[in-house]
């Protein structure tokens, strides 16, 4: 098996990336892809950055958080606050909004990541509640109304790159020191902080840096829409994430990819079926739990070494047919 080293890793995935990038912007150009699928395709970017900076909590460091929802209207209102009343430019908002959306992370999580389990899931929940309720009674953001002529800045393009760096960046976390401490936290706190591990330190790391992520995801969400309000932040969103997570894979990433594009895809087919969406959903995730509870892909991720092996062994084994069809 050859083991391919960082350096060419990152070149297959830099060349992939603008590959599948040059491949939707051609749809584009010749109309294959209308309007309507653009915004499919922007919105299953935005659930990828939400899924896959929630797995870096849920997965990689194993704490339950129920309130992911509403660090993505942190961004999502902060960054359009800049955009109309500042007119700053687009990224600037964007990263501004991530920066709110992690402050507020670093509050919250400060005192509540000292409990565990289901507690801590019910705590991160009230404080998303808390967060859109707080949103719902600002007139100076639209209260209940919602904010309204946020400039339509999200595009394609600008989704697919802050796609790629969310996931660039998380792997680059999960494959370093800090990464392998993460997963020691998960798998047992009491060993990890036996052997030097600061748990608490890398707990809330971890979970200001999915906030950020969480904030990125909410700036190209209103400013795609063009208009926000505090219903688009409440429970069932925070719910739709962690079934992203849990589904594609606990500590999976790749799994989230699929997961996030596959659930954002049925969504969207069943819109018309809107009243029956808290029936469908809770079955997938029960048939899931019952008959794939490690999810569909399990936790074991995806490798580029992994896959060059396979596809080399692939053309190989298919140059070894045609030789000896040549012989024969």
């Amino acid at each position: 098996m050859i083991y391919l080293s960082e350096k060419y890793k990152y070149l297959i995935i830099l060349v992939a990336s603008v590959i599948v990038y040059s491949i939707i912007q051609l749809l584009i150009y010749f109309g294959i892809l209308n309007d309507y699928y653009v915004q499919i395709i922007i919105f299953i970017g935005i659930n990828i950055i939400l899924a896959v900076s929630l797995n870096l909590v849920l997965g990689i460091t194993g704490q339950f958080s129920l309130g992911h929802a509403g660090f993505m209207s942190v961004g999502g209102y902060l960054s359009a606050i800049i955009s109309i009343k500042l007119g700053l430019p687009f990224p600037i908002a964007l990263i501004i909004g991530g920066i709110g959306a992690a402050i507020i992370g670093l509050v919250i999580g400060f005192p509540i990541l000292r409990l565990k389990g289901d507690y801590l899931g019910i705590t991160t929940l009230g404080f998303g509640e808390i967060i859109r309720v707080i949103f719902v009674n600002i007139d100076y953001v639209g209260g209940a109304r919602g904010l309204m002529a946020i400039p339509k800045k999200t595009t394609f393009t600008a989704t697919y790159i802050a796609t790629i760096i969310t996931v660039l960046v998380i792997v680059n976390i999960i494959r370093s020191t800090h990464g392998r401490a993460l997963k020691a936290v998960r798998e047992d706190e009491i060993a990890a902080q036996s052997m030097g591990i600061d748990i608490s330190k890398y707990k809330l790391t971890a979970f200001v840096i999915a906030s950020f992520f969480a904030g990125i995801a909410g700036g190209l969400y209103a400013h795609f829409l063009m208009y926000i309000n505090p219903q688009s932040f409440g429970f069932l969103k925070s719910i739709d994430i962690v079934m992203m997570v849990v589904i594609g894979g606990m500590g999976n990433l790749f799994g989230s990819i699929i997961a996030a594009t596959g659930i954002t895809t049925i969504l969207e087919l069943l819109r018309e079926l809107q009243d029956y969406r808290m029936i469908i959903f809770p079955i997938i995730l029960i048939l899931t739990m019952l008959y794939k509870p490690s999810g569909l892909l399990g936790s074991r991720d995806l490798s580029i070494s992994r896959l060059y092996n396979k596809i080399t062994r692939i053309f190989m084994k298919g140059g070894k047919v045609k030789d000896e069809i040549a012989n024969s």
